[in-house]
């Protein structure tokens, strides 16, 4: 049996003598650092909160029909004002509320921000959107709105980001709707 070791060995080493051979530190080392920043880029790359399924949202009323109010004015449908940059299902039909997450789960430490016209006073506000973190998808009332959104390598900007990678959980459930100021 130690013959066959022995043969393992003084083959394990020729081969890396030729590599040692035609490949220098240098290039080992580029390697690793090609891998590690495009590990630390992965992250960052865009995450589909559509789910599997389609989305789950009901067929939503028109305004002005008797007795349904304005999309615009209701935080459970996709117009509602403050959703103009949102990308997630919504909170409000989730468990949560429109500033709070659901049970079980923690606000995003990072968010993205959009700029949103509220249609009641006029005005254009500052919206923080945290996603809540650390459940599956509520499969709820799926918004995805895209007003004034950036391309990808404006991170602040841009809502098809998997925000909850800085938080413990990476699993994303529904997003929150933060108003930070006027704009």
């Amino acid at each position: 049996m130690t013959w066959l070791f022995n043969w393992i060995d003084r083959i394990a080493e020729r081969r890396v003598r030729q590599v040692a051979h035609s490949h220098g530190r240098r290039s080992l080392l580029g390697k690793l650092g090609v891998a590690m920043v495009g590990g630390a880029v992965l992250p960052m790359l865009p995450f589909d909160r559509s789910g599997q399924f389609g989305s789950a949202m009901a067929a939503e009323p028109g305004p002005g029909k008797a007795g349904t109010p304005d999309p615009k004015n209701d935080p459970l449908q996709c117009e509602y004002w403050r959703y103009c940059a949102f990308d997630g299902y919504l909170c409000t039909c989730c468990g949560g509320s429109l500033t709070t997450c659901p049970p079980g789960t923690e606000a995003s430490k990072v968010s993205w921000v959009g700029t949103c016209l509220n249609p009641k006073d006029g005005r254009q506000y500052l919206v923080s959107y945290n996603d809540c973190c650390g459940k599956g998808s509520c499969g709820e009332c799926l918004c995805n709105n895209n007003e004034r959104e950036r391309p990808g390598y404006r991170l602040g900007v841009h809502n098809d980001i998997n925000w909850c990678m800085a938080n413990t959980s990476p699993m994303f459930h529904c997003t929150t709707s933060i108003i930070v100021g006027v704009a």
